[in-house]
């Protein structure tokens, strides 16, 4: 594993603090890659992770949502009877994959099909922040020009 210093960023960017802090964190805390996971973009404002949770009931599954972070938790009930594996390839363990999510990204959806499990996502953005036609030399301008 690489140690990445961000130092010289911090001193060359104004504003960035935050960002550069869960860079610094996503580099040290790096996951052990399980689950399996896809992220796609079906459009400009609708994601989808895709988890492959083979073995993993509905029930033993937890998703929350805190702030801009999503929390994906798979916990497993302990076996009682002992199995003596001569190949043992399917992970058997608890997990906790976390996401950083934009703002004003929410869950909308989570399904469980096959053994994946899927977790739609929506962006919206406030009235308020969406981009907006300014004018120029007093000259009035209509929404949706």
């Amino acid at each position: 594993m690489r140690n990445v210093d961000f130092t010289p960023l911090y001193r060359s960017a104004i504003g960035f603090d935050r960002l550069f802090n869960q860079m610094e964190k996503n580099v040290s805390n790096a996951n052990t890659g399980y689950p399996p996971y896809n992220i796609e973009q079906q459009d400009d404002n609708h994601y989808r992770i895709t988890m492959a949770v083979a073995g993993f009931a509905e029930e033993q599954l937890d998703i929350t949502q805190q702030q801009n972070k999503l929390i994906v938790r798979g916990i497993r009930e302990s076996e009682k009877e002992e199995r003596q594996y001569l190949y043992q390839g399917i992970a058997e363990r608890d997990f906790e994959r976390k996401f950083q999510l934009a703002d004003y990204v929410k869950v909308i959806d989570a399904q469980m099909v096959n053994g994946l499990l899927h977790i739609d996502l929506e962006r919206e953005i406030p009235e308020e922040q969406q981009p907006r036609k300014i004018a120029i030399n007093g000259r009035r301008i209509v929404e949706g020009e």
